[in-house]
């Protein structure tokens, strides 16, 4: 069955098979408190904020509390389950010949910062010139 959210499209969620791929990654519930949400319904919201661009609070409803979808998402990135399942998922791919390693890219967009972020003058600074009496 193909994952469908309210407007009936499987724009942001995991399909079934997409889902059975990566479940044996996801963290054990251990027996204290009760899951609110589940991890296939965490992650179709934490895909939601990720595709759309929107603040956590504007999260639809469907995919459960935004702060327990947030604290997940946290919680994953910085315990390496979410960098487990990349590099499973990649390993997967790879094994079926469906990486082609030679077309890695890196982006190299630059983004201009100001000059008070490499250490220049900023506004307040501007027009003093150093004070070469000091050695």
């Amino acid at each position: 069955m193909p994952c469908l959210d309210a407007a009936g499209s499987c724009r942001f969620g995991l399909t079934d098979e997409q889902y059975e791929r990566i479940e044996h990654l996801l963290p054990e519930v251990e027996g204290r408190g009760c899951l609110c949400n589940d991890h296939r319904e965490v992650i179709n919201g934490i895909f939601w904020i990720l595709r759309s661009g929107a603040p956590w609070r504007d999260m639809p409803k469907r995919y459960g509390n935004w702060k327990t979808v947030y604290d997940r998402f946290r919680r994953w990135a910085s315990g390496g389950t979410l960098e487990s399942i990349v590099r499973h998922l990649q390993g997967e791919l790879d094994a079926e010949g469906r990486i082609d390693w030679s077309q890695f890219n890196v982006d190299s967009t630059i983004v201009q910062a100001a000059r008070a972020a490499a250490g220049g003058p900023n506004d307040d600074k501007k027009g003093l010139a150093p004070d070469e009496t000091k050695a």
